[in-house]
């Protein structure tokens, strides 16, 4: 269902000004991979190119392209090639309202950086923002949808919001609660510098399952019982719980378009949320196409990237 909507000031779709490059290790191949953001045309969305595969491989950032999430989201096609750790990448630009963007990588996995979005944020500020002559089409929520399992929800609201509650055993994470809009640069302030996690008692058996081959102290806040391991502890006193959300952020980007309405998620993770967009876009009476227009134009964009570093095309 596509509900057209004519207005002048509907908010315009958003590109980077300039290319920009770093580089990193991947939190779970552990390979070194260089990263170029680069610019888009109007529509393009987001996409990931693998250079280091002879003539290029292009993934559409989309939610029928997961092949894998278990600790973290992973795009493939089907010849078997994939592009890790997507989540914290997708989460920034989100975040800070890029639409169109082509990111090439020279490795299978996004650098993981210090284990958040912050990095990715930085990068985007760097670079700046245009404005593109076309309008911003976002999916509106119309009714209540959920994943199979119950764990991750979305239903109407006036712009994207977030709830989540997560219960872990060990003491240092224990139960924690978030209440969140994503408007007015909320994921810059609130989200972005929050870090992935894991446990000291999970790391040979994630090892041994092919994973988190390039964690250390430095890109993930590692929980031993009710102790914290990393230098400086944490960035905030409920950083757990904030990145499940930044992650929701970032996989609910992989809708194609930003999302305006509610989601909450109890205990969820990636498989969850994709899941999730699994049946948001199986049930077409659930969601419409839609533009940014008055008062949600005000949240249309929300991230870390000040108004005036983005500039008209």
């Amino acid at each position: 269902m596509d509900k057209k909507t004519e207005n002048r000031d509907a908010v315009k779709q958003r590109t980077l000004k300039t290319s920009i490059d770093c580089s990193g290790v991947g939190l779970h191949s552990g390979a070194k991979v260089s990263m170029v953001l680069n610019p888009a045309d109007i529509g393009h969305g987001i996409q990931f190119k693998r250079t280091d595969i002879s003539g290029g491989v292009v993934i559409q950032a989309r939610w029928d392209n997961v092949v894998d999430s278990r600790m973290h989201t992973t795009l493939g096609n089907a010849d078997g090639v994939t592009i890790g750790t997507v989540e914290h990448l997708m989460a920034a630009l989100s975040g800070c309202g890029i639409d169109n963007a082509l990111i090439e990588l020279d490795g299978p996995e996004v650098p993981i950086m210090d284990g958040s979005a912050h990095p990715f944020v930085f990068l985007l500020e760097c670079a700046g923002v245009v404005e593109q002559d076309a309008p911003r089409r976002m999916i509106r929520i119309l009714k209540d949808v959920s994943s199979g399992d119950g764990n991750a929800r979305l239903s109407p609201g006036s712009h994207l919001s977030l709830d989540f509650e997560i219960d872990f055993a060990d003491g240092a994470v224990s139960q924690q609660t978030l209440s969140i809009g994503i408007v007015n640069g909320s994921f810059a302030r609130e989200l972005a510098r929050a870090r992935t996690f894991g446990f000291l008692s999970d790391v040979e058996k994630l090892r041994a399952a092919g994973l988190a081959k390039g964690g250390s102290l430095d890109n993930a806040i590692v929980v031993s019982g009710d102790k914290i391991l990393n230098k400086g502890g944490l960035r905030f006193e409920d950083e757990f719980v904030r990145h499940k959300a930044l992650d929701a952020v970032g996989d609910l980007y992989l809708a194609g378009a930003p999302i305006i309405g509610k989601f909450h998620g109890v205990c969820s993770g990636h498989a969850a949320n994709n899941a999730l967009l699994h049946a948001l876009f199986a049930d077409p009476d659930a969601w419409c196409y839609d533009v940014y227009q008055g008062e949600e134009a005000l949240s249309a964009i929300d991230g870390g990237i000040s108004p005036e570093l983005a500039e008209s095309a």
